[in-house]
């Protein structure tokens, strides 16, 4: 491997992925202010904040994935140069989004009536959930349109409005949440429930602002997005489906799995129900770096294919385990260092803070694995075998680590129980069963189409013969 090449597909990664990283922590920040404000009102506004949050988030977060796939087949096109396919495909998804938009809207006015007698939850608390849902689900159209938008654009190469929109978002969010949880400027006072109105909001202005952005930007117009209608048509929605849907799957696998064990460990007390929350938002925060990355070698690895160069992208793929091996130990190392500095940023409990610095040390150690299987994933995409993600993840996260995690927290079975620390042993162990089978998995897609390359190559040159 060259330096200077590994230099250069360094700078590449980066410059797509730094923008994308900004984004993402936006996005955390929003729902750290809607927290923070309804909390401001009650108890009870944060928590239905929380509970409403963690019904609507796994939800849009499977729509998100599954329209994923839209950047890896623009970059791929983008990369062959069939710049006027580029419209079809994205439109095709857009079509997929917006049923899926208006899909969640009915669904939840189907489903409200039949799972809010189940909720048994406190009256007020279940009542300003329902509500948030009810507000937030309006805004579900105009977020799938804006995803769309963003992978198209991402796809081209262009990450840099992703980032510019999502603090437009927070500039519009904030304020949005004061006027309506408070009641200002005339509004009714909604409480938390006016999280839920501020979200809906933010999501149309963040589309509507990305539509302009399309419209308007000079670099796109060489792949115009509005040059043509086109309809619904059942082989490009396969496409987007076959590629998009194990994303989403896995992606859901993946955010579940955490609310579930925070679910299983709940009899354990608060104490330890807290220090796992704290680990995981602190761990989650730093998550974003690898998946920035993640998600800027699936473009890049795409472009590659498209243009048929299969050996740039498998240096991208290296390179980029590389690049995120040294920010995985230098992210380690910092989580090692202020392990017992970090709780205290979220809780004066001293009890607490100490459960959780024993937790963010476990939490140091699986972020090498978690470095490796994002980034392998990502390649996957690109590779457009995102199968093979969704049956690894499954394995990996749900029977590997969930299963080991249950065994040592709740039984006596291989040692002593160990209450939630087993369940991040667990954690630890499927990332690493993911990092290690993702990793063979590209390198067996890769080797393939290494092999198909040549003999191609040896077709033609004996017809040439």
């Amino acid at each position: 491997m060259k330096p200077n090449n590994f230099l250069q597909n360094t700078k590449s990664l980066l410059k797509l992925a730094y923008p994308i990283l900004i984004a993402q922590l936006i996005q955390n920040l929003m729902g750290f202010a809607d927290t923070v404000m309804a909390g401001r009102v009650s108890a009870t506004d944060m928590a239905a904040v929380a509970v409403a949050s963690s019904v609507w988030l796994p939800l849009i977060l499977t729509i998100y994935g599954l329209i994923m796939a839209l950047a890896t087949i623009v970059s791929n096109l983008s990369g062959a140069k069939k710049f006027d396919e580029v419209a079809k495909a994205t439109h095709q998804t857009a079509w997929i989004a917006i049923v899926l938009g208006i899909s969640l809207i009915g669904l939840f006015y189907l489903a409200k009536p039949y799972v809010y007698q189940t909720f048994g939850l406190d009256p007020q608390l279940k009542e300003l959930m329902f509500d948030y849902l009810s507000f937030v689900v309006w805004g579900a159209p105009g977020f799938c349109l804006y995803i769309v938008l963003r992978n198209y654009s991402e796809g081209l190469s262009f990450t840099k409005p992703t980032m510019i929109i999502s603090i437009i978002g927070l500039l519009i969010n904030i304020p949005a949440n004061y006027i309506f949880i408070y009641g200002e400027f005339g509004m009714p006072a909604l409480g938390g429930a006016g999280c839920g109105l501020a979200t809906g909001l933010v999501y149309w202005v963040m589309f509507i602002s990305m539509l302009i952005y399309v419209l308007l930007a000079k670099p796109l117009k060489k792949a115009p997005l509005f040059s043509k209608i086109y309809w619904p048509e059942w082989q490009g929605i396969k496409e987007i489906l076959t590629v998009g849907v194990p994303i989403a799957l896995s992606l859901l696998f993946e955010v579940s799995l955490f609310s579930v064990i925070a679910l299983i460990i709940a009899p354990f007390g608060v104490d330890i129900v807290a220090s796992h929350q704290i680990t995981i938002n602190f761990t989650g925060m730093i998550f974003m770096v690898p998946l920035s990355i993640a998600m800027a070698v699936t473009i890049k690895v795409g472009f590659a294919l498209g243009e048929k160069d299969h050996q740039q992208a498998k240096d991208i793929c290296n390179n980029s385990y590389i690049l995120g091996l040294g920010i995985a130990v230098t992210t380690a190392l910092f989580t090692l260092a202020f392990r017992e500095y970090i709780p205290s940023i979220y809780t004066n409990d001293e009890n607490v803070i100490a459960l959780a610095a024993n937790l963010m040390l476990l939490g140091a150690m699986f972020q090498l694995s978690d470095y490796i299987q994002v980034i392998s994933a990502g390649a996957l995409r690109g590779y457009k075998d995102t199968k093979s993600i969704l049956y690894i993840t499954f394995i990996s996260y749900w029977v590997i680590g969930l299963g080991l995690g249950s065994i040592l927290g709740l039984t006596d079975w291989i040692v002593p129980s160990i209450g939630a620390y087993g369940f991040w042993v667990g954690i630890i162990l499927g990332l690493t069963s993911a990092a290690i089978l993702l990793g063979w998995r590209l390198k067996v897609v890769q080797k393939r189409l290494a092999s198909s390359s040549e003999s191609l190559n040896e077709s033609s040159q004996a017809e040439q013969n």
